[in-house]
């Protein structure tokens, strides 16, 4: 065999060990596993990031770094299909 078709059958093996790994993580749908979570963010937004609305306050203040990491990844993609359909011009 190849070393390229080893190394596809490889990391294919190991993407697979991690999705079925992830599946029997999850808690069953409907029984939710954070719920002192919600009641904390509930209770806490509007004194700890000066906002009434919870939504914002968990996209921008609680889970900033995710929300740039997102935004980072969206521009890149567009970024990345702007270079590959721009015209050359000679």
């Amino acid at each position: 065999m190849e070393k390229r078709m080893i190394a596809g059958i490889l990391v294919f093996s190991l993407l697979a060990v991690f999705f079925f790994f992830g599946i029997f993580q999850l808690h069953p749908f409907g029984e939710p596993g954070q719920v002192q979570m919600d009641d904390y963010i509930i209770t806490h937004t509007q004194n700890e990031t000066g906002t009434n609305n919870g939504v914002t306050s968990v996209v921008f203040d609680y889970r900033g770094f995710d929300t740039l990491g997102e935004a980072t990844i969206l521009f890149s993609a567009v970024a990345g299909v702007l270079l590959i359909f721009r015209r050359v011009r000679h």
